[in-house]
């Protein structure tokens, strides 16, 4: 069977979306809302939860977020207490403009540049943090990462809020990321206090961070924004700093073991030979040419590097509630391939 989107179910005939129960709990978190046209009566009540320094979880064109007033610390802390986040991981600020950066970082021509080319879009840019900024925030660095999300529930959100929105993805920590809202209230429950319903998101991995705050530009974490993109846009190389690197800890999502399901992840090659799988193996992933993968239990295939990315998360959650194991098809390494790599690779880490 397979959607628009390109996503083939094997074995079964089941939705992806994820399991949430109870529904009444959903029933009491959730508030629809129109993606293209989002009303205002929403957007102001969510707003105020912001401004009340309460947590809203919102869609961006990546994942959901779980989003608080940035520049409240005390908000900022609920974040960190709801996903059981450690406090030395930095959040990014999201912005309804490029404007939103002034009196937030040191700017300077080349941030500039970068932010009038990519927002709104999945590009966190990290840059010298002014003074303004919440320890909390910026997980005690001197450093601040900031973001435009290209989703216009998620900027008439910030915009109603009149503050930068901090906001990680919307899940407990270490989790997979949430890529519809259902998916956020089974990780986050009662720890939230709305979670605004858009449907399912774009693109389905986070932004890409890169750390401008420096002399050279670095790739801290790969992500919707191509690397390729990046390095035309710049004119040279981008350079990943090195395992254990200061500048590494200016991004989130980069400790080793993240994103994983709550079973083992194994990852294979398309040109080694298909790794043996039991009666509770699941796999997922591109699977060229089609056909039904030998002894595994369930599969989710895609049609294309994209839609693999979009469904990758949401396929771990569907295939956690009854696999033992997961297999996970290792992408090629251009365009969205290499933040899939990384996600994967986090994922398949045997390290807590």
């Amino acid at each position: 069977m397979q959607n628009a989107r390109g996503l083939v179910w094997y074995s079964e005939r089941r939705s992806l979306k994820t399991k949430v129960t109870p529904v009444d709990r959903v029933d009491r978190k959730l508030t629809k809302v129109d993606r293209r046209r989002p009303d205002r009566d929403t957007m102001e009540k969510a707003a105020s939860i912001i401004k009340e320094g309460g947590l809203v979880a919102f869609p961006t064109e990546t994942v959901y977020g779980l989003g608080a007033d940035g520049m409240n610390p005390a908000a900022v802390g609920k974040i960190f207490a709801a996903k059981g986040r450690p406090s030395d991981n930095p959040l990014i600020l999201h912005l309804s403009s490029p404007d939103g950066a002034l009196g937030l970082a040191r700017l300077d021509g080349r941030a500039l540049a970068a932010m009038r080319a990519f927002w709104p879009g999945p590009l966190t840019i990290v840059l010298p943090a002014l003074s303004s900024v919440p320890r909390e925030v910026t997980a005690g660095l001197s450093t601040v990462a900031l973001r435009m999300p290209d989703h216009p529930v998620a900027l008439a959100l910030i915009e109603a809020s009149g503050c930068p929105i901090a906001a990680p993805s919307a899940n407990r920590s270490g989790r997979p990321s949430p890529t519809d809202a259902q998916a956020v209230v089974s990780d986050l429950g009662d720890a939230v206090d709305l979670v605004l319903d858009a449907g399912a998101v774009d693109i389905g991995l986070e932004s890409t961070v890169i750390d401008a705050s420096g002399e050279d530009v670095l790739l801290l974490r790969p992500g919707g924004t191509p690397l390729e993109a990046l390095e035309e846009f710049f004119g040279a190389p981008i350079k990943t700093p090195g395992s254990g690197a200061p500048e590494a800890r200016r991004s989130p999502g980069t400790r080793h073991r993240h994103y994983a399901p709550i079973v083992p992840v194994r990852i294979w090659t398309p040109c080694d030979a298909l790794i043996a799988a039991t009666d509770k193996s699941g796999f997922v992933g591109r699977l060229r040419g089609g056909g039904v993968p030998p002894g595994f239990a369930r599969a989710i295939c895609f049609d294309s590097a994209e839609s693999y990315a979009s469904g990758l998360f949401a396929a771990f959650r569907a295939l956690e509630r009854d696999c033992s194991e997961i297999v996970a098809e290792w992408p090629e390494a251009d365009g969205v391939g290499l933040a899939l790599r990384d996600r994967i690779r986090r994922a398949a880490s045997p390290d807590a």
